[in-house]
């Protein structure tokens, strides 16, 4: 008699595994603890996956600290009067990520363009400035570079990761949005930064 549990039990257990077997296949991979929650990448105070202050900007590690997910093409470029070494991590013809820093030094920038991946606070391209701020002011200052028309802005309680808000402004370039033309504004970049913000 104690064994009839067992056997009434087994039977189910058998039609769950059957149906399993036929849902998805999953791999052996889907198993491993350090898979379960995906293998997306995410922003955090750290760095982006397993890039960070420490990682040498060499093509090895850029691509290891990405998992190999994604193509890499390298080039040379000019910021505020220094050099810049970048990687651009590709999705076919498109760009997902910027990763810089001094030519033959660390990762100093890591900026993120991939819609997949989120800020450790759950922040992802697209997620509108008025979900986040009330205002700007003490948070964001206006874009330089290529962002010269956006605004960036601090992660709230963070020290190394920036927002990068995009949308319309008929104003003079040299003046902030307004903060009503703002809250329709959307996170259009996730930057990392190796160097904490200043207090």
């Amino acid at each position: 008699m104690t064994f009839r549990p067992l056997l009434l039990a087994l039977p189910l257990m058998l039609t769950g595994c059957s149906t399993m077997a036929n849902m998805h296949a999953p791999s052996w991979s889907s198993f491993n603890p350090l898979n379960w929650f995906g293998s997306s990448l995410e922003v955090t105070e750290q760095g982006v996956g397993k890039l960070n202050a420490a990682t040498p900007l060499t093509e090895s590690a850029v691509n290891d600290g990405l998992d190999g997910d994604y193509s890499l093409r390298n080039g040379m470029s000019m910021s505020d009067g220094k050099m810049r070494a970048f990687y651009e991590a590709m999705d076919g013809k498109t760009v997902k990520l910027v990763v810089s820093g001094e030519p033959k030094g660390k990762v100093q920038t890591i900026e993120v363009r991939d819609a997949e991946i989120a800020s450790e606070w759950g922040v992802k391209i697209g997620t509108p400035f008025s979900s986040l701020y009330s205002k700007a002011f003490d948070a964001c200052q206006k874009g330089k570079g290529d962002d010269a028309r956006n605004v960036e802005c601090y992660a709230p309680n963070s020290q190394h990761v920036t927002y990068i808000f995009s949308g319309v402004w008929d104003g003079p370039d040299e003046l902030m949005p307004a903060d009503e033309n703002l809250k329709t504004w959307k996170v259009s970049k996730i930057v990392w930064h190796a160097t904490p913000r200043l207090p």
